[in-house]
C-alpha cells in the first residue's frame, strides 16, 4: 500500500514522541513491501510562533490532500500561564478537527498484565479491563457560542447537539461494539441537561437496529466513580465531547501513564491519529517521554486502511518491550538509561527481528552487553 502521510509534531514532546512512531512505520513498511511518504507541517505553539497562526493554511491544506495524519502534541506555558491569550495552541488542535469534519475520537483503555503494580488501583479491580471510549469530537460547549460580558464578571459556553451529529457517531460504537463484547454504555447528565435527554434519545432509537448489543446508561459523574470501582464492566463507552475528554483521561490511570493511550479521529473522509497526552513541556529534551502512545496511535492508523497484521506486529512489540522492561522512567525507574529513542529503537528492531530472543533483546537495549 502506498500512503501519503501529514506529519504533525506539534510542541514539547509531541516531535520526540513522533520520530519514534515514524521509525516503527518504516518498519513496517520495509516488512510488509508499503510506501509510507510523509509530510511534515507546523501546528500550536510552534505555528503560532512561526505563521502566526495555530493552525496556518498550508497546514491545513496538507492535511487535506493526504491519506492521514500523525500528529504530537500541541501546547506551551507561555500560553497556558496566560488565560487572556487571545491566540492558543489549542485553538489550531480545535479548528483543525472542525475543518476536517472529525467527529469521533476513539480511545482503546487497556490494563497490561506486566504493569498492573504501576497502577494507583489494585490490580484485582483493573485486571481484565478492556475498553474503546467513543468520545464526539466536534459538538458540545468546545464547539458552542461563547460569550463574556463587558465588565468580564459573567461568562457562558453553549452546548448544542443535533439528531444527526449523535446519530453519527452512536453508529460507529454499535458497530465497534458488535466485533467486542456487545455492550455500548452511554455516558450522560440525562437527569439534568436538556442536551444529554437527546443523547438518551437519539441513541436509544439507534440501539434498536443492533438488537445484538446490550445498551446501559450511566450518568457522567457514576460513570466517574464507576471507572474506579469496577472499570471491566465496560467494553464500548459512548459520551460527548466534554464529559468523554474526561473520562478518557481518567482512564489513563488504570493502564499505569498516560503514556501508553493512543487515540484516533476520525470522520467520513478523513483520519487523525494522536497520543492523547499533552506536550509535557517539563520533559522536552530529556528523552524522558513515553513514545508508546504515538507508536500505538501508528498502529490504530494502520488498523484504518485495514493493514492488520501490522498494526498487530506493532502491538506485539510493545507488548514485548513492557515485558522486558524497555520502557521510560514513567513506567520503570529501574533501567534510568532507557530514553525515548531506545524504546523506539527496540520496537523497530523487534519487527525486523521479532524471533530474536528475550536475552538478546535485553543485552543490547538494556545496555547490559554489546555481545549477542
Amino acid at each position: 500500500m502506498n500512503l501519503k502521510i501529514a506529519v504533525l509534531p506539534g510542541d514539547g514532546i509531541g516531535p520526540e514522541v513522533t520520530e519514534q512512531a515514524v521509525k516503527v512505520l518504516d518498519a513496517i513498511a520495509q516488512n510488509y513491501n508499503h510506501k509510507f511518504n510523509y509530510s511534515y507541517a507546523d501546528v500550536g505553539a510552534i505555528a503560532i510562533d512561526n505563521h502566526n497562526d495555530p493552525l496556518p493554511k498550508s497546514t491545513l491544506d496538507l492535511c487535506k490532500s493526504t491519506d492521514a495524519i500523525l500528529f504530537g502534541a500541541i501546547g506551551d506555558p507561555k500560553y497556558d500561564n496566560n488565560p487572556s491569550a487571545k491566540v492558543r495552541p489549542e485553538q489550531g488542535l480545535l479548528k483543525l478537527r472542525k475543518e476536517l469534519e472529525l467527529f469521533a475520537n476513539i480511545r482503546p483503555v487497556k490494563a497490561y498484565d506486566k504493569l498492573l503494580k504501576k497502577s494507583p488501583l489494585k490490580k484485582s479491580i483493573i485486571k481484565g479491563t478492556d475498553i474503546s471510549i467513543y468520545r464526539e469530537l466536534t459538538g458540545g460547549l468546545y464547539f458552542g457560542e461563547k460569550k463574556i460580558s463587558d465588565d468580564g464578571n459573567t461568562a457562558s459556553d453553549l452546548c448544542t447537539y443535533t439528531r444527526l451529529e449523535i446519530e453519527r457517531i452512536a453508529h460507529l460504537a454499535f458497530k465497534a461494539a458488535r466485533k467486542r463484547r456487545h455492550k455500548v454504555t452511554l455516558v450522560d447528565k440525562a437527569n439534568v441537561l436538556e442536551s444529554s435527554r437527546l443523547w438518551r434519545k437519539v441513541v436509544t432509537e439507534v440501539g434498536k437496529e443492533y438488537s445484538d448489543v446490550e445498551l446501559a446508561f450511566l450518568f457522567v459523574d457514576n460513570a466517574a466513580m464507576q471507572m474506579i470501582l469496577n472499570p471491566t464492566q465496560f467494553d464500548v463507552i459512548l459520551t460527548e465531547n466534554l464529559f468523554g475528554d474526561i473520562i478518557s483521561d481518567e482512564a489513563s490511570v488504570i493502564g499505569g501513564s498516560i503514556g501508553l493511550l493512543a487515540s484516533a479521529s476520525v470522520g467520513k473522509k478523513y483520519a487523525m491519529f494522536e497520543p492523547i497526552h499533552g506536550s509535557y513541556p517539563q520533559a522536552t529534551g530529556k528523552g524522558i517521554a513515553n513514545p508508546v502512545a504515538s507508536i500505538l496511535s501508528a498502529a490504530m492508523l494502520l488498523d484504518h486502511f485495514d493493514l492488520k497484521d501490522e498494526a498487530s506486529m506493532i502491538r506485539k512489540a510493545v507488548d514485548k518491550s513492557l515485558h522486558l522492561q524497555i520502557t521510560t522512567p514513567d513506567l520503570n525507574q529501574k533501567y534510568d538509561n532507557v530514553t525515548t529513542s531506545k524504546v523506539g529503537d527496540f520496537i523497530e528492531d523487534f519487527i525486523n527481528n521479532p524471533e530474536d530472543s528475550n536475552l538478546n533483546f535485553s543485552n543490547i537495549y538494556l545496555g547490559q552487553s554489546t555481545i549477542i
